[in-house]
Parts: structure tokens; C-alpha cells; sequence
């Protein structure tokens, strides 16, 4: 690939982190450019469609929508991290759908209110993990040794817990020996450290006071 990569970027934005873990995968060098979403600029509003990150500039081409970005990188960089068989790849995808909607359970859980809508959320999640855990085999990743898109989606999801375990235990993982080996795993992986800023989890806890939500009502973990 020649032309220069620009990755349009939220600090706390999960799914910006699939491309950036994607791209260091691959070892593509690409610029990254933070926004404030709160804030947005005009530029990013001209470019965007749904006015939402993450993006990725190719030259003068723009690409939204982190599935379509990943599935872009993919096809013309290597080494390749979707498997080669064409069904196991469609379940592969089907998984990345799998991870987005543990994502909306863990935003619900990040800012609701109201109590029972939280652990509704939580409850939903836990079912996720459960479902998870009985599709995993040996590790250390998602498909075993081969480290693939779907560890990429499932790492910056697992990574909110290393601020929400400081809270408290929600019961997420609770016995799910394989899914928690696979977080760990993940977490040490360089490309997941290196797809945030330094102080992610401060951003993190910042951003949560800001939402007052039941999560940060709950005493502290012992």
C-alpha cells in the first residue's frame, strides 16, 4: 500500500482501537489524529457520514465504519488475520457482530442511571461471556495460536474491566476460566497496549464521573 494512512481517532473510542490494533498487526505506519466528539470539527463533519469515528484516510479516500476499515486492511496488507477458509472467516465476522453487541451491553453499563436497566445490562454481558466461553478452545487467542480480527474487536472490550474492576465485581467472568485467560492474553499483547494513550484509564474514570451513572455510585473493590 503506498498511499498515506490517516487514522481519524476518539481517545476512548473502542472501535478506533480495532484499527489501530489491526494496522500495528501489520506493521502499517499511519498517522493517527484525535477529535473531541463532543466538539466536532466542520472538516470531520464534511467527511464523516455518520459523523462518527473511527475513519481512515487512504490519499485523498475515506473510509468509515471500523468493520469496513478492518476488512479493508485485511485484504491488502498481510500477513492475513481473517483464516483462509471462507466459512470459518463468515463465522469469524459473525463473531466481530458478536463483540459489537457486547460493546452496546458495556456502554449501557458505562452510563445508565437506572439500576435495573445497569444490571439488566450486566446480565446480558455475563450471557455473552458464558456463550464465549463454551466457543473457545486451547487459547491463547480466539481461533488458538493465531492471533485474529476477532481478538482485535474483543480486546478493547475486555479492556474497560481494568478500570471497572477497581469498582467493583460485577460477576462478568466469574468462573469463566477460558475467557478470562483469553482477556489476559490479549491485555499482553503489544498491539492492544499500544492502540491508547498512555493515561486510558484515568480518560476512562474521568469519563465515567462525567456520566454520574450507577457504575461509579458502587464502593470501591476491596
Amino acid at each position: 500500500m503506498s498511499a498515506k494512512l490517516t487514522l481519524v481517532s476518539f481517545d476512548l473510542c473502542p472501535y478506533v482501537q480495532r484499527a489501530a490494533i489491526v494496522l500495528a498487526e501489520k506493521g502499517v505506519s499511519f498517522e493517527r489524529i484525535d477529535v473531541d466528539l463532543a466538539n466536532k470539527p466542520d472538516w470531520l463533519k464534511a467527511i464523516s457520514p455518520l459523523g462518527k469515528v473511527p475513519l481512515l484516510k487512504v490519499g485523498d479516500d475515506v473510509l468509515f465504519e471500523s468493520a469496513a476499515i478492518v476488512e479493508y486492511l485485511d485484504e491488502t496488507e498481510q500477513p492475513r488475520l481473517h483464516p483462509s477458509d471462507a466459512l470459518t472467516r463468515a463465522r469469524h465476522r459473525a463473531w466481530m457482530e458478536f463483540g459489537s453487541a457486547a460493546l452496546g451491553d458495556i456502554w449501557t453499563m458505562e452510563t445508565t442511571t437506572d439500576q435495573s436497566t445497569f444490571d439488566d445490562a450486566g446480565a446480558r454481558l455475563r450471557q455473552k461471556m458464558e456463550r464465549l466461553e463454551t466457543e473457545l478452545g486451547t487459547g491463547p487467542y480466539f481461533a488458538g495460536e493465531a492471533f485474529s480480527i476477532v481478538d482485535a474487536v474483543f480486546a478493547p472490550a475486555f479492556r474497560y474491566f481494568d478500570v471497572f474492576d477497581t469498582i467493583a465485581d460485577f460477576g462478568v467472568f466469574t468462573g469463566l476460566d477460558k475467557v478470562g485467560a483469553w482477556r489476559q492474553a490479549l491485555a499482553r499483547r503489544p498491539s492492544v497496549t499500544n492502540a491508547v494513550v498512555a493515561d486510558y484509564n484515568d480518560r476512562l474514570r474521568r469519563f465515567l464521573a462525567t456520566k454520574n451513572g450507577v457504575i461509579v455510585n458502587r464502593p470501591a473493590a476491596a
